[in-house]
C-alpha cells in the first residue's frame, strides 16, 4: 500500500494565488431532515456545536484494481487536519447541484476527473471531532465512480493519498487516525460500490 506525498505536485500545478472573492466568507445550504434546503449558514459557524444540517457530498473512487483511493487530509486544514478520509468530501455551494460539487472538489482536491461518478445514496448523521470539538451534523449526498487517472492533490488540501484494498484499509485503520465519518459513510455507500465494480474486490 504505497502513500504518495503531495509535495511532489509540480510548480505548473500548483493553486492559483487567492483571488479577492476567495476572501469572502463560504456558504453552505441548510437543509431539514429531509434534505430540503431551508436557508444558508457560513461555513465555520455551521460546524460550532451543536452544529447546523447542511447539505454535503462524499466522493469514493476506486483503480481499475478495485482499490479506494484514500487522501490524508491537508495539516493546515481547519476541520479533522492530518486525519485519513475517503477519496473527496465537502459542501456544494447554494444552489450546486451535489453531482457538480462533487466533480469540481474531485478536480480542486486531488487533479482527478473521474471514468465514472455515480450517485450513490444519502445518510444523515451527527459527528463530532473530538480533536477539534467541531461538529459534523450532515445531510450527505454519496458518490461512487472509478479513476484511471493518476493524482496531483493540492498540497493545500491534501497532505498525501493512497490507494487501498480492504485488508489494508483494516490494518491501516488500527495504526491512524480516521475522520469521524468516515465509516459512516463508506458504509451507506457499500451497495453502490458493489455495483460499480463487483463484488470481488471485497468491498
Amino acid at each position: 500500500m504505497p502513500i504518495t506525498s503531495a509535495e511532489g505536485r509540480s510548480a505548473d500545478s500548483a493553486a492559483a494565488p487567492a483571488s479577492p472573492e476567495a476572501a469572502e466568507p463560504i456558504m453552505l445550504e441548510l437543509v431539514d431532515e429531509d434534505g430540503r434546503t431551508i436557508g444558508t449558514a457560513e461555513k465555520v459557524s455551521a460546524h460550532l456545536a451543536p452544529g447546523r444540517l447542511h447539505r454535503a457530498f462524499s466522493v469514493f473512487l476506486f483503480d481499475e484494481q478495485g482499490r479506494l483511493l484514500l487522501q490524508r487530509r491537508a495539516l493546515g486544514k481547519y476541520h479533522s487536519p492530518g486525519v485519513w478520509s475517503n477519496t473527496c468530501c465537502g459542501h456544494p455551494y447554494p444552489g450546486e447541484l451535489p453531482f457538480v460539487a462533487a466533480a469540481r472538489r474531485t478536480a480542486e482536491e486531488l487533479g482527478l476527473a473521474p471514468e465514472l461518478l455515480r450517485a450513490a445514496g444519502t445518510v444523515r448523521y451527527n459527528h463530532p471531532d473530538p480533536l477539534s470539538g467541531l461538529v459534523e451534523q450532515e445531510y450527505n449526498h454519496l458518490f461512487v465512480g472509478t479513476v484511471r487517472a493518476t493524482p496531483e492533490p493540492d498540497p493545500e488540501e491534501v497532505e498525501e493519498y493512497a490507494y487501498v484494498t480492504p485488508a489494508e484499509l483494516e490494518k491501516l485503520m488500527s495504526e491512524v487516525t480516521f475522520s469521524a465519518w468516515f465509516m459512516t459513510v463508506l458504509d451507506t455507500a457499500r451497495p453502490a460500490v458493489r455495483e460499480v465494480i463487483g463484488a470481488g474486490a471485497g468491498w
